[in-house]
């Protein structure tokens, strides 16, 4: 199994503490606050474990970016995952779904064998939920999106895909790639046991010739859409507080409020 993750500004920062260039049109990284492997991605590791704990097999971890911190993308090692592969160099930087997809798939493809491909259902950055069907899409993969449940059986994946009034039931060959979703419920937590097997492991590193593709196709030179402005919404509220000479009173000018304004 494979499974892609992306370290992200955590999502859990106060949002006052979020701030946007908007000369170069990127999100300022908040002081003091470390990044984390996406949320979304930490449950499509659990997936993976869970199908591991039931039956064995190797798991893969591909991380891309710049300035990864080892200590966040190791995180999927301590929790029971067996390898890291990290696509980390300046110009896998800045791209867009499209080039990242390109670029991931292009390092699953190196890797050749595998029976299934899990990511996030989206990043919890952009959440844009483009890049594992790109992936699957490059690599002439079926894919199934938005998981909840994964049982394995036969050689094929049974998958509870989450739908907007409950879930539906797929069923689809292997190899494939499945997109996670927080449905399936909280990520286990990392061992002492595995946090100190996943220190002693050092990641793999590939730089854009490894894989086999030009600095032409991935990150910023790769980029199929443009960003045209990224800006903080201006959020406005006014408040104006109904007397009255009694509680009835109050509720009677209210309801009077409520009506001029036509909510009622």
């Amino acid at each position: 199994m494979i499974v892609c993750v992306k370290q992200v500004i955590d999502p859990e920062a106060p949002p006052a503490s979020f701030k946007v260039d908007l000369s170069t049109n990127k999100v300022v990284p908040p002081p003091g606050v470390s990044p984390v492997i996406s949320p979304f991605d930490e449950q499509a590791v659990e997936a993976a474990l869970r199908i591991k704990d039931a039956q064995g097999g190797k798991i893969t971890v591909i991380s891309l970016g710049i300035n990864l911190l080892r200590d966040v993308v190791k995180k999927p090692l301590s929790m029971g995952a067996d390898e890291l592969i990290l696509l980390e160099d300046e110009a896998f930087a800045e791209g867009d779904s499209w080039s990242t997809a390109y670029a991931l798939a292009m390092a699953i493809k190196k890797i050749g064998d595998y029976d299934l491909i899990f990511c996030g259902r989206q990043a919890a950055d952009w959440d844009a939920g483009q890049v594992g069907s790109g992936i699957a899409d490059i690599l002439g993969l079926p894919s199934v999106t938005v998981a909840k449940k994964v049982d394995i059986t036969n050689g094929k994946a049974r998958v509870e895909r989450v739908t907007a009034d409950g879930y539906e039931v797929v069923e689809v060959s292997l190899p494939a790639l499945i997109t996670v979703s927080n449905e399936l419920g909280e990520p286990r937590y990392a061992t002492l046991k595995g946090i100190m097997a996943a220190a002693k492991k050092q990641p793999t590193i590939w730089k854009p010739a490894d894989i086999g593709v030009e600095v032409s196709q991935i990150g910023a030179a790769g980029r199929r859409t443009s960003l045209v402005k990224l800006f903080q919404p201006v959020r406005e509220g006014k408040c104006e507080i109904i007397e009255g000479e009694s509680p009835e009173e109050a509720a009677v000018n209210l309801a009077l409020k409520l009506r001029e304004a036509k909510i009622l």
